[in-house]
């Protein structure tokens, strides 16, 4: 994917999320009867406007709006700007910048092995852990699913199919979107059939094969649709191709809502699939989108500001569906969340015991509580955001103040030109969602009060970027097991692409 996008607890709620988080830790496991199985689903690059019962007004998406219907949903979710900061949110339970990752390549997605992941937690509390899609966290061996808690995994390379960067970040060579090679348990497969399909039709396969065994399963289903290049199936984009206009991004929006489209199909078939194994009542089913949207807000963007690549709402809102029969009632969320609530969350939800160690490294909270009770009271919080991405071997500071925002419930404090000096801007969301009112002049105590916890936020950060120095291997790890595999080598152009060097001459040209 891009950008990034970064959220943590204001350090004055620590002491308190500490000693409730040890509680909540401390807690007996739940019995193997009411531990249910885990089914997330994550889009890449769907907007919260790309859903037709959010009001899009093209896009129909009958099988994801009947899923948000039986489901708790969090109406201000909120993630990172991009993918891999998301992802390593998600499955850490802290700030991306604490795993090390602030960007989408050039190693700086990877996520830190001093980190533990959910997918370890939950297999060593008795599930069997799976994961089909995009992982976006680290192509190097050490870095893969397999060496981070999945038993399944079958996945592209780098940030997209097709994808290649300087360093370590890449996909198997030649890839598109139909027919993908795919890695599957560390052997590649050349595959037919489009990678959305695949992905879930993969993921049934792998559920059928462990439904019967009295085991709790965790599939991580993780789609590289809808991310550009914006490639559809042919009879998914012509559902479209007459609804969007004759602009210049016509084709890419049909091609994008067409996407959208597959997706929607695949999750009913895949639920419907659930129904017939008897698996539903017993299955948390998860579903989200990784950060804003990108080509349908030209379409429509739920009135929000903005879009991915920036820590605007429109940049990091996100849809929060969870759906658990005869556990949790159908219901809105107002409560500010986010993604590093969902590491703490699922850890509850299996009864797993957390070690000293993990528990220091979760910031979010358990939103079992809301799930339970919409209405269940939930303190104030302060969540913080930035997009990341300063050059190579360049000093953070000197973006310190670019693209980044403070949230609150209330207020959300944004810096969008700044460097090493703020540009704050301050909008009131409970008068202007739109952000279209910068009331930073009639609240200058309010900017002061919420930029010193950014200061505060942003030093506490800094030791644990382990990732900016690191000089990447010569070939796309990916791209050199393809070859090992199945013969050939890298082409003159696609060792120029590889470089690692070349990125890092750029950053140091601009270091101070």
């Amino acid at each position: 994917m891009s950008p990034l996008r970064f959220i943590v607890l204001l350090p004055r709620a620590c002491a308190l999320l500490f000693l409730a988080g040890q509680a909540l830790f401390a807690a007996t496991p739940a019995t193997t009867a009411t531990r249910p199985n885990i089914l997330f689903i994550l889009t890449d690059d769907q907007g919260y406007g790309d859903l037709s019962a959010h009001g899009n007004p093209i896009l129909k998406t009958p099988h994801l709006d009947a899923l948000r219907a039986q489901s708790v949903r969090f109406n201000d979710f909120h993630v990172s700007p991009t993918c891999a900061p998301t992802r390593s949110a998600l499955y850490t339970g802290r700030h991306e910048f604490k795993n090390g990752i602030t960007h989408t390549i050039l190693e700086r997605e990877r996520l830190t092995l001093e980190a533990t992941t959910l997918a370890q937690v939950l297999k060593k509390a008795g599930y069997t852990t799976g994961i089909f899609g995009k992982w976006h966290l680290g192509d190097e061996p050490a870095y893969q699913p397999v060496a981070r808690g999945y038993d399944e995994s079958y996945i592209h390379g780098g940030g997209g199919i097709g994808q290649s960067y300087p360093g370590s970040c890449g996909d198997a060579p030649g890839n598109t979107y139909f027919n993908p090679t795919l890695l599957h348990n560390g052997t590649f497969e050349k595959t037919n059939g489009y990678c959305t399909d695949l992905f879930f039709a993969q993921a049934a396969r792998w559920i059928e094969s462990r439904k019967d065994s009295g085991q709790p399963f965790f599939v991580t289903l993780t789609t590289n649709a809808p991310h550009s290049p914006y490639t559809a199936r042919p009879a998914d984009a012509a559902l479209y191709r007459d609804k969007v206009g004759n602009g210049p991004d016509a084709a890419a929006v049909a091609n994008f809502y067409g996407m959208l489209h597959n997706i929607d199909e695949n999750v009913g078939r895949l639920l419907a699939q659930l129904d017939a194994w008897g698996l539903s009542g017993n299955t948390l089913v998860i579903f989200m989108n990784d950060n804003g949207g990108t080509a349908g807000t030209k379409i429509f963007n739920a009135g929000m500001r903005a879009q991915k690549g920036t820590p605007w709402l429109g940049g990091t809102r996100a849809m929060a569906f969870w759906r658990w029969p005869e556990h949790f009632a159908p219901a809105d969320v107002d409560a500010l969340t986010a993604h590093i609530d969902f590491f703490p969350t699922l850890a509850e939800i299996a009864g797993a015991k957390l070690d000293e160690r993990t528990r220091a490294q979760v910031e979010g909270r358990s939103l079992l509580p809301l799930l339970q009770n919409p209405k269940t009271p939930w303190d104030e919080r302060t969540l913080f955001t930035h997009v990341g991405r300063w050059p190579k071997l360049s000093d953070p500071a000197l973006a310190k103040f670019k693209n980044c925002s403070v949230r609150e419930p209330r207020w959300h404090l944004v810096s969008i030109e700044g460097g090493r000096a703020p540009a704050w801007q301050l909008f009131d969301l409970s008068t202007d969602r739109g952000e279209l009112r910068n009331v930073a002049a009639q609240h200058p105590d309010v900017v002061q009060r919420i930029a010193r916890s950014y200061d505060t936020w942003w030093d506490s950060v800094q030791p644990q970027l382990v990732n900016e120095n690191v000089i990447g291997p010569r070939l796309n790890p990916f791209a050199e097991l393809y070859w090992n595999q199945f013969g050939g080598g890298p082409t003159p152009a696609q060792l120029h692409t590889m470089d690692p060097h070349r990125k890092m001459e750029e950053g140091a040209a601009k270091k101070s």
